[in-house]
């Protein structure tokens, strides 16, 4: 169902579509379905989007929005980031509410993990 006037669809460059498709399918069990050799569809996201061919990607320095995911475990979630092809931008630091990572996909994408699980407390 879709609800107005709510965010309802993301879209993202990729440089390689199946590369995509293996990163985020492995790493965040994103599922897909292609439209065209140019376009792929993700879902089981929180949202739903897209994939399309360029050779320009997104990033917090060159001013584009940061998309955000949430995890109950960030030291896994960041290998598992990593094993699967992923680059990490930022090591995992604390922040008021919890602590995060920033990292790109294989197509240079700036995304970020956070989690208030087990949040970083001084001495």
């Amino acid at each position: 169902m879709y609800t107005h006037p709510k965010i309802n669809y993301l879209e993202f460059p990729a440089k390689n579509i199946d590369t995509t498709k293996t990163f985020f399918s492995q790493v965040f069990d994103w599922s897909f379905v292609d439209y065209g050799p140019d376009y792929t569809a993700f879902s089981n996201a929180g949202i739903d989007g897209g994939f399309f061919k360029a050779n320009v990607s997104c990033s917090t320095e060159r001013g584009s929005a940061l998309v955000v995911f949430y995890s109950q475990d960030l030291e896994q979630t960041q290998a598992r980031v990593e094993a699967g092809g992923g680059a990490i931008i930022k090591h995992i630091y604390p922040f008021p509410g919890g602590r995060r990572f920033h990292f790109a996909d294989p197509n240079g994408n700036e995304f970020a993990v956070w989690s208030d699980m087990n949040v970083y407390q001084e001495a």
